[in-house]
């Protein structure tokens, strides 16, 4: 079974390869759709080592024939633009249901962070089909539905309900119709991660396997000892990494495995050294099949990049 590879040509998009404003390419969803690689990326602009000037957030799009060489449409997909409630639009997160493309993603508003689903068919219109109450993000979606609803993972963060600590878990809700959300129950608790002191959250969409629903997410550890590279600040001291964990096929909100080391963890200059160092977080997970795992993730909040496994390998770890 192979192991985990990052990929020799990471990052795979970086500003450069923008043809617009742009200075972070990051928090990438990755999908196969009508037979190609679809990346809708998230693109901040007006960041810059030593300050910031003008600075604004949009969504593009990236499509790819090997989910390795990506051609950038020409202009910003999604940019919230003169609207008093909502400043940007971000963390993009994709999931093929039943023929349509679906879209978590995140919305900073001047009442709370509230997360959101949107469907379209074509990355040229969208659909927005909910929105939740502030404050929740980081959500995805399951690839198909359980026991006829849409099943999605996310992360509320309660500060007041946690005594205003930043200890955050994962939870999952249901939908009969993807806009109306319920049955909401804990699926994995920050205290559950040895690797996280702070926080954990989802990650990629989960992929369906013979064994369970494999499935990333994020944890951060915050390092009271030590100071982190980044351009944001000079206080930088919280380490994000993915982990990998395994879902019952029947009911998603129980755990069945959990690899208790992190699977993907800043080691290269890209990960270590942009606006926010050692930072990895995965958005998009490709099962091929020849059984090869793609997992698309952000590195230090400024590239974004690929790692490959086998699903057996991948599996093995969790159990």
């Amino acid at each position: 079974m192979k192991g985990l590879i990052k990929y020799s040509g990471n990052p795979v998009l970086s500003a450069q390869n923008i043809p617009y404003n742009s200075s972070l390419v990051f928090n990438a969803g990755v999908t196969k759709y009508n037979g190609k690689y679809i990346m809708v990326f998230r693109n901040d602009y007006g960041f810059f080592p030593g300050g910031q000037k003008d600075k604004g957030t949009n969504i593009g799009v990236a499509f790819s024939d090997d989910g390795l060489n990506w051609e950038t449409q020409p202009t910003p997909w999604i940019e919230i633009k003169d609207d008093p409630e909502i400043s940007r639009f971000y963390d993009p997160r994709l999931t093929v249901i039943d023929g349509r493309c679906y879209m978590c993603f995140a919305v900073d508003t001047e009442h709370g962070v509230r997360g959101g689903v949107a469907v379209t068919d074509d990355f040229d219109s969208y659909e927005i089909l909910s929105m939740s109450t502030p404050d929740n993000r980081n959500m995805v979606l399951f690839p198909e539905k359980i026991k006829g609803n849409f099943i999605r993972l996310e992360r509320p963060f309660p500060e007041y309900g946690r005594g205003y600590k930043e200890r955050f878990d994962i939870w999952m809700s249901e939908s009969p119709d993807c806009r109306y959300w319920g049955d909401t129950r804990l699926v994995l608790g920050t205290e559950d991660v040895p690797f996280a002191n702070s926080k954990i959250g989802p990650g990629a969409p989960p992929v369906k396997t013979s064994a369970g629903w494999l499935t990333t997410f994020h944890a951060v550890w915050k390092h009271e000892d030590k100071l982190l590279k980044g351009w944001e600040t000079s206080d930088w001291r919280k380490e994000y990494y993915g982990g990998l964990a395994l879902l019952d096929l029947d009911d998603p909100s129980k755990v069945i495995g959990i690899y208790k080391e992190p699977l993907l963890k800043a080691e290269h200059e890209y990960e270590i050294d942009g606006f926010r160092g050692s930072v990895i977080f995965p958005g998009g997970m490709i099962l091929e099949d020849d059984g090869e795992v793609k997992i698309y993730y952000g590195a230090a909040d400024t590239f974004e990049a690929v790692a490959t496994a086998d699903v057996n390998y991948l599996i093995s770890l969790c159990k």
